[in-house]
């Protein structure tokens, strides 16, 4: 049966207590003995709390603060940003209509202020797809994960083999089509909003 989480383990399992531990001493280029020796701690529970198998209590994180020379803010402040966003391999590897050219699959978080946007698309025509209209600005990171891409960018011709990635910055009409009769899968990267 697995051992039950206490209420403030629970609770302060988002500061990344023992993480925070460990930076700190690495950035230091402290080894655990070391520490011990400067704190008047053993070595065994200072390898608990970086490894979250113990909670500090306040005096301890106090005495380790004042080796580090941080506050305790250090250790509770409440991150200013924080996003993940998870998608899932079997969400990647659905099933496309044959009627879709393409299919977007988005790897972040939609919302306003995200700094980086991705996304998966998959590419099934041969025919090409637009991309963007003329004058529309792009900058985007493109990298093939498997099949081949036709990249079409202000007259000139690209063929793009899996593993092959273009970084392109433009204000020119671009499309890209599939080579072959599999489809072409692409990673895309760009910007995403500017928090104001």
């Amino acid at each position: 049966m697995p051992k039950s989480v206490s209420y403030a383990a629970w609770l302060l399992q988002h500061y990344a207590l023992g993480m925070k531990l460990r930076a700190l001493r690495t950035k230091k280029k402290l080894t655990l003995s070391r520490l011990a020796a400067e704190t008047g701690m053993s070595t065994a529970l200072l390898s608990k709390l970086e490894t979250d198998r113990m909670i500090p209590t306040l005096p301890t994180l106090a005495t380790i603060c004042r080796v580090y020379g941080v506050g305790l803010s250090y250790f509770f402040c409440e991150p200013e940003r924080h996003t993940l966003s998870i998608t899932r391999k079997a969400h990647l590897e659905g099933t496309t209509r044959h009627a879709e050219q393409a299919r977007v699959i988005p790897l972040t978080t939609p919302g306003k202020g995200i700094r980086l946007r991705a996304e998966m698309i998959e590419v099934t025509a041969a025919a090409p797809v637009a991309l963007t209209e003329p004058n529309d600005e792009t900058c985007a990171l493109y990298y093939v994960i498997d099949g081949r891409l036709h990249l079409s960018a202000g007259g000139m011709e690209e063929v793009l083999d899996a593993g092959d990635c273009a970084y392109l910055e433009s204000t020119m009409s671009l499309a890209w089509a599939s080579d072959g009769k599999s489809p072409s899968r692409i990673l895309v990267v760009r910007p995403g909003d500017n928090p104001a």
